[in-house]
């Protein structure tokens, strides 16, 4: 393994060039979840400087990520190469959660693509960058991307991902705090 100052040179071309990363985060309780993500949707990932990078997060199932960022910031994002020269690379760092209802989140949202149900864009400042050699990791070929999620969301409207996140994303799986921030939907008036 051999330590490095920044992202930067052949690291930020690797990162920058890989469909797939993992997220792990985990929340402070002994007894709570370790949580591992996998990521990849194109043009939600970027190296914003030497020592910071940000994806836009899309709404998904849960809410770990966020619950866990929320609650004490530890994180650390692998990439792995599954085709290519081997290498792994992972950022350790404190990680935090922009909204899209915070007045930060449409300069940073600005720079990527725009993806249907978009939550929140998570913004990492990393302390420590390692790669290694990634000879364990195996060769596998690329296909392609599975148009599900942004087709799936674009049906439910603004509206329907306000309501799916109230219903899936308000705590983690230990019950921490996790996607509060959409308004309350008003109750109907009863005729």
């Amino acid at each position: 393994m051999k330590l490095h100052e920044r992202i930067d040179g052949r690291l930020r071309e690797f990162v920058e060039r890989q469909h797939l990363f993992f997220v792990a985060t985990a929340p402070l309780a002994a007894d709570g979840h370790v949580n591992v993500s996998p990521r990849g949707v194109p043009g939600t990932f970027a190296v914003l400087d030497e020592h910071t990078f940000a994806w836009l997060d899309a709404t998904g199932s849960g809410s770990e990520t966020v619950a866990h960022l929320r609650e004490n910031g530890r994180i650390t994002v692998m990439f792995c190469a599954f085709d290519g020269a081997p290498n792994i690379v992972r950022f350790h760092g404190t990680g935090r959660v922009v909204t899209r209802y915070d007045d930060e989140y449409p300069a940073l949202a600005g720079g990527f693509t725009d993806v249907p149900g978009a939550r929140a864009v998570i913004v990492v400042d990393v302390e420590r960058v390692s790669d290694s050699c990634g000879w364990g990791v195996p060769l596998m070929a690329y296909e392609g991307e599975r148009d599900l999620m942004g087709p799936y969301f674009e049906r439910k409207g603004e509206a329907g991902q306000q309501e799916y996140r109230r219903r899936k994303n308000l705590t983690s799986i230990d019950g921490l705090p996790a996607y509060d921030a959409d308004p309350a939907v008003e109750p109907k008036p009863v005729a």
